[in-house]
């Protein structure tokens, strides 16, 4: 996570325009692009009306929204899933994401009807490339390994790239 994962309401605007929609629940930044705005939302894991929400690492960013989606769009997800099915360091990575996730989670509070659930699929499947993507940019390399791998393809295809975003 950044170390700066303070919000301003200059975050707050970012985040709603690139969103097209007010932000729920947000507790921080997660990871900012290079130029500074934020690209990851940190979200409560109770909203504001009582809901639980497990998605902690929410990815914001338009242009790695738009990698995520192609992405999935070309089925790059079931070459990751064959990746987790077929390689132990892997699925061990993976499952170690997964607590990861989860442990940081509940330091913002713990909330029952969530609790042992992550993100993305983890700890068994690859379901949602911008969730995966959203805590590997907060956590940083080396921690979810699929977010990574999906950060790597799309910058091999030039489809976004934290070092050269434009939101």
């Amino acid at each position: 996570m950044t170390e700066n994962n303070q919000i301003s309401q200059a975050d707050l605007d970012i985040i709603a325009l690139h969103l097209e929609r007010v932000p729920r629940g947000v507790i921080g930044i997660g990871a900012r692009c290079h130029s500074g705005h934020p690209s990851v939302v940190l979200t409560a894991p109770r909203l504001d009306d009582g809901s639980p929400f497990p998605t902690l690492y929410y990815l914001s960013c338009p242009g790695a929204v738009y990698g995520c989606s192609a992405l999935e769009a070309e089925h790059y997800m079931e070459e990751l899933q064959a990746l987790v099915e077929t390689d132990p360091q892997v699925a061990g990575a993976y499952y170690a994401a997964h607590v990861d996730y989860i442990a940081t989670r509940r330091a913002f509070g713990n909330v029952p009807q969530i609790e042992g659930i992550s993100a993305g699929g983890m700890p068994t499947r690859v379901k949602c490339l911008h969730a995966l993507v959203g805590h590997a940019l907060a956590a940083g390399p080396g921690v979810n390994p699929i977010g990574d791998l999906a950060i790597e393809e799309m910058q091999r295809r030039n489809l976004w790239s934290p070092e050269s975003c434009k939101a």
